[in-house]
């Protein structure tokens, strides 16, 4: 409204009642030219004048209905279920395949780790058993060293 335009810019509007008149008319003539624009608009884009003549259309001839048209019961819970059971059932089964799907990736990834630990545990065998024969070298080398370096 004027008067809550007015108490916003209220000391301009004490040095200049007229000028802030003239100032809100114009605010709000642009205003409603920038919706009605922006209304045209979406008309425009989502077609909407079509879909309204076609909602207008079906309307007329529900008019010639013998029959009552489907109503809610008045409890929204029973309203909606026949929509969204089948919607939650889907995804519901979606959800159980994506989740085997997912353990069937988890159990081959387990085996993986499992053959990886075992493949790194002979190697570490490996690895031992070959250590244990280069000290076992190692030590007769030296031994046969001292050996030779004795006097005799």
């Amino acid at each position: 409204s004027y008067q809550r335009f007015a108490s916003c810019y209220h000391r301009f509007y004490r040095l200049q009642p007229e000028l802030t008149r003239s100032i809100y008319d114009q605010f709000v003539a642009q205003l409603q030219a920038s919706i009605k624009e922006e209304i045209q608009e979406v008309k425009k884009e989502g077609n909407l004048e079509e879909l309204f003549n076609s909602l207008d259309k079906i309307v007329e001839e529900a008019k010639d209905w013998k029959e009552p048209a489907w109503r809610p019961s008045g409890i929204p819970e029973e309203d909606i279920r026949s929509a969204v059971v089948p919607y939650l059932l889907k995804h519901k089964s979606y959800l159980q395949k994506v989740l085997k799907e997912k353990e069937e990736e988890n159990r081959k990834l387990a085996e993986s780790v499992l053959a990886g630990r075992d493949q790194i545990a002979k190697l570490q065998q490996l690895i031992d058993t070959r250590r244990q024969a280069w000290q076992a070298i190692s030590k007769e080398q030296r031994e046969l060293i001292m050996t030779f370096k004795e006097p005799q």
